[in-house]
């Protein structure tokens, strides 16, 4: 759950959560860094197994899901803990879908409602639904390096080019030595940080890095923390259309 997460929560946790780069022969330029962190958001397809595990105000909370999205564009959840078993969601053509097992319909989720939290999770709703390149929405600075955990990363800022966007800013912490997104901070209007996400693992799938394992915090849920793991990924696999129909997501 980019910087990405949410995918509807696959490809934004993806994007919102962070993306892991390949490493740098030289200095990068700040476009040159937010460039790579877009050419590895960008994939075919990807299916994976994952777990939410949510603490909040002294409860623990574990949602198991398995998942499927295709060009950071359509993506299809199904959570399979107990207590959430046969709960869907879809994210089609920009729009985000859950269909309840409770009441057995289908809900659009829009407006006020995409900024809630998703599942009891420091991911939004509207975390999970942004398909765009940060390229396209965030103008780059690159403020130099610092070191983070004992790693030396380049810090990259973020300023964005509409009024729209839900963090006007961020910023990031990229690995000099092999380029994973150790760190990522997004902030409001006012200054004040909203989010912050940390890289916990990553692993080497095919040609690239990938992060399989990270946290995010929803700075104004106190006392709340969401860790995101996922296993079995299968990158650039064929998912059928079928995955991403109303179909699927009322059977």
């Amino acid at each position: 759950m980019k910087h990405t997460a949410t995918g509807a929560l696959v490809g934004a946790v993806l994007i919102f959560l962070g993306a892991t780069l390949p490493a740098f022969a030289a200095d990068p330029t700040a476009t040159e860094l937010l460039a790579k962190v877009d050419a590895n958001e960008t994939y075919s397809s990807i299916r994976y197994s994952g777990e939410m595990v949510i603490e909040y105000q002294g409860k623990r909370y574990i949602k198991k899901f398995e998942a499927s999205a295709r060009a950071n564009s359509d993506s299809f959840i199904e959570f399979t803990n107990p207590e959430d078993k046969g709960t869907k969601y879809l994210k089609k053509e920009g729009r985000l879908y859950v269909y309840s097992p409770d009441t057995e319909e289908v809900m659009l989720i829009s407006g006020h409602l995409l900024k809630e939290s998703m599942m009891g999770s420091d991911l939004s709703y509207e975390d999970t639904i942004e398909n765009e390149k940060l390229s396209s929405r965030y103008t780059p600075v690159l403020l130099g390096k610092a070191d983070i955990g004992g790693r030396a990363a380049w810090v990259l800022e973020l300023n964005a080019k509409r009024k729209t966007e839900s963090y006007p800013r961020q910023k990031l912490w990229i690995d000099v030595e092999n380029g994973d997104l150790l760190r990522s901070e997004q902030y409001a209007l006012s200054g004040a940080k909203l989010k912050e996400y940390a890289l916990i693992k990553a692993e080497k799938i095919g040609s690239r890095r990938f992060p399989v394992e990270s946290e995010m915090r929803d700075l104004l849920r106190k006392g709340s923390r969401t860790v995101f793991r996922m296993s079995r990924i299968e990158l650039d696999a064929a998912v059928p259309d079928s995955v991403f129909s109303m179909r699927n997501l009322e059977q």
